[in-house]
């Protein structure tokens, strides 16, 4: 996922998009080596192998991501990247557009992983 990450980060750099990323790595020293070897430049925690904040939002696997709006509510649950046309209609919102054309309204509060 990390190259996409990258990329996406890349993308939406101008837009109101953040990525945040929790990591579970065994130590702060293995997390800063694997930030250092893949490029991560986005905000990262780290939580350790069994954290408060995997815990608290009740992380089953890795890579778990949530989609957030604007008021900070989550508006989509899975373990892959997002459906490009729902990142692009919750990006819209939050720039105060509509979504692109031929992307349909609704699909933003349903969960892909079943949630």
């Amino acid at each position: 996922m990390i190259p996409h990450e990258r990329s996406l980060v890349d993308e939406m750099k101008d837009k109101p998009f953040a990525l945040i990323g929790v990591n579970s790595d065994d130590t702060l020293e293995e997390l800063k080596a694997v930030q250092k070897k893949e490029g991560i430049t986005w905000r990262s925690f780290f939580d350790g192998p069994s954290g408060a904040i995997a815990q608290q939002f009740n992380i089953q696997g890795w890579p778990t991501v949530f989609l957030l709006d604007k008021e900070m509510k989550i508006r989509w649950k899975g373990y892959r990247s997002p459906d490009a046309k729902l990142l692009n209609e919750l990006i819209a919102d939050a720039e105060g557009k509509s979504a692109p054309a031929g992307e349909g309204k609704g699909e933003k509060a349903k969960s892909k992983s079943g949630d």
